[in-house]
């Protein structure tokens, strides 16, 4: 059976593609077209799984999509007779739901041989998350969180996962949402653009919580996990707040003037942080993390499970994720690599395959399921750009073997050289995991400067992520949990802080990756191989991009590096580097 799962006109528009309940490809439809969280259609994405898996849509046999337009219809209806939106705000939705409803068309004019002839499932938003949280973890029992901004008419719901089954004990419905306070603090803080609340994640650790009390006035606490938000303070109940028809998503304020004369003048984009916009980044941290340890507490208490699963595009908070195993009762934490909208695509895909009767087989150990090229491919890219890389001082080196490209590169790295990593398979989700990666020494305290001055032209007080050999991890760090998929942040040792400087952030801790030699081989061995030389076993790694969807294929790569100036670039076997 083959089951294809779709997120659509959401933000992270993406396709995954299921053969017998086993993931077969994965991909984001930013990476195809160059847009950041691409909306709209995942022509892009679906072509690519198709072509994967060597198929075409008539080989499919079920469509699986992260939305059911049906959902919570009752309470839709109530909210529209309580609080008497704007008619802008309902044509809006209908012209949203008109054209997700149009999908099975666009699928059907798609051009990948025969057309699809097989069955389309609605799945509902957050039983979506549910599943992309759950069914892809190791766990035979977990508790289960789901926790975004909303779909389908909620913003959070949770339960438990046994064996081959989701049962979901409670919802939190729209207006309230998490989510929505997050990013409304994040676009108050002078952040406008749609994800960028790991700035604000980034800000926090600079203040203190000064402003608790006032966010506390935003968002309250209630019985049995649930929470509520002082909707004087928000407009995204009256006004239409988002925009997803192809391209970047556009998104309104969230909140009204109500919030500013709370917490004083919202920042402006060009203004200074001041201690004040600082102080208020780790308030919003410090409230989202109660009200999230408020919902973990009730889970305990319902589920007496002793593992959380957990996905949305809340999920991405790697702080508070972190903070689990310590300030709960849950021993283990699974956050799989795309827990934002991309992953609903997935988490349809079983939801459908679960339905039809599938059993849970799949465990999702490592996130390298997009778009791989040849060594052919690779060649072909760099003998047509033979030219332009003479022209700007690089030369070309083709190395034989594993050990003595990662020894190489090691070496380089050891040596300052910042370079860029491109191998393998595309990485699933945001996080840039050893094939499409920037790789330094983390031993460097001036390596953040240096980074920001040659390539990422980003904001200083963002951290760059350590990544380990997952054998060394207890020696370093505070906790000894793997975390492939760099979605928790632990506390570095504080005897081994000054050693790693680069990635250690202000407050003593660090987004990891645990790096294991089945998960990712070469990029294992590259560890391996600076740790021979310095006996410091982690990489600086962040994403190979700048300020752009990260690289899919090598041209994209090549591109990057010749746009920057990073000292290295290795595709594949192919090392280029720029003379001195």
């Amino acid at each position: 059976m083959i089951i294809l799962g779709v997120n659509a006109f959401h933000s992270d528009a993406a396709a995954a593609l299921l053969h017998d309940g086993e993931l077969v490809a994965a991909a984001e439809e930013e990476r195809f077209r160059r847009i950041k969280h691409w909306t709209g259609f995942p022509e892009a994405a679906i072509a690519y799984c198709l072509a994967e898996a060597g198929i075409s849509l008539g080989d499919v046999d079920h469509i699986a999509i992260n939305q059911d337009s049906r959902a919570a219809l009752w309470r839709k209806f109530a909210h529209l007779v309580r609080h008497s939106p704007r008619p802008a705000l309902i044509l809006e939705k209908l012209r949203n739901r008109a054209e997700r409803s149009g999908l099975p068309e666009l699928i059907h004019n798609m051009k990948t041989g025969r057309p699809f002839r097989g069955k389309f499932h609605a799945i509902e938003h957050h039983l979506s998350h549910l599943y992309s949280a759950y069914y892809v973890s190791p766990f035979q029992e977990a508790a289960i969180l789901s926790i975004d901004g909303f779909g389908d008419f909620s913003s959070t719901a949770w339960g438990l996962g046994d064996k081959n089954d989701i049962d979901v004990h409670q919802r939190i419905y729209f207006p309230h949402s998490l989510g929505i306070f997050y990013q409304a603090l994040t676009q108050y803080l002078g952040f406008p653009h749609y994800g960028d609340e790991y700035k604000v994640m980034g800000l926090a650790p600079y203040g203190s919580p000064a402003f608790l009390n006032e966010m506390r006035k935003i968002v309250q606490l209630g019985p049995r996990g649930s929470f509520r938000l002082d909707l004087q303070y928000f407009r995204h109940h009256k006004e239409e707040a988002y925009q997803a028809f192809g391209g970047a998503p556009a998104i309104r304020d969230l909140f009204s003037p109500l919030l500013e004369d709370l917490l004083g003048p919202r920042r402006q984009p060009v203004e200074p942080l001041t201690s004040r916009h600082r102080d208020i980044a780790r308030s919003t941290q410090a409230m989202y993390e109660e009200v999230f340890f408020h919902i973990v507490r009730r889970l305990e208490d319902e589920t007496r499970a002793s593992n959380l699963a957990l996905a949305g595009g809340c999920a991405a908070n790697s702080v508070a994720n972190g903070k689990v195993a310590r300030l709960s009762k849950f021993n283990r934490v699974y956050v799989h690599p795309a827990p934002g909208d991309a992953g609903g695509a997935i988490g349809a895909a079983f939801a459908a395959w679960h339905k039809l009767g599938g059993p849970r087989t799949f465990v999702m150990d490592h996130a390298y399921w997009g778009p791989h090229f040849s060594s052919d491919a690779i060649a072909a890219i760099v003998s047509g750009s033979g030219g332009r890389l003479e022209e700007a001082g690089c030369t070309v080196h083709w190395v034989a073997t594993d050990s003595d490209l990662c020894r190489r590169v090691a070496t380089a790295i050891a040596d300052g050289k910042v370079v860029g990593w491109f191998q393998g398979r595309m990485e699933w989700g945001p996080r840039a995991l050893g094939n499409r990666s920037i790789l330094c020494d983390p031993r460097r305290g001036d390596m953040k400067d240096v980074l920001n001055a040659k390539i990422k032209r980003r904001e200083s007080f963002r951290p760059f992520a350590p990544s380990i050999l997952e054998t060394h991890v207890a020696d370093w760090f505070e906790e000894d949990d793997p975390v492939p998929f760099m979605m928790q942040v632990y506390q570095v040792r504080e005897g081994k802080r000054a050693k790693i400087p680069a990635v250690t952030h202000v407050d003593g801790s660090g987004r990891l990756q645990t790096v294991s030699r089945t998960g990712n081989p070469l990029y294992f061995q590259l560890i391996e191989s600076f740790y021979e030389l310095t006996s410091v076993p982690i990489l600086l790694n962040t994403s190979f991009n700048e300020n752009e969807p990260v690289v899919c294929a090598p041209g994209e790569a090549l591109d990057c590096f010749m746009r920057t100036r990073m000292d290295m670039l290795v595709l594949g076997e192919c090392c280029i580097e720029r003379r001195a």
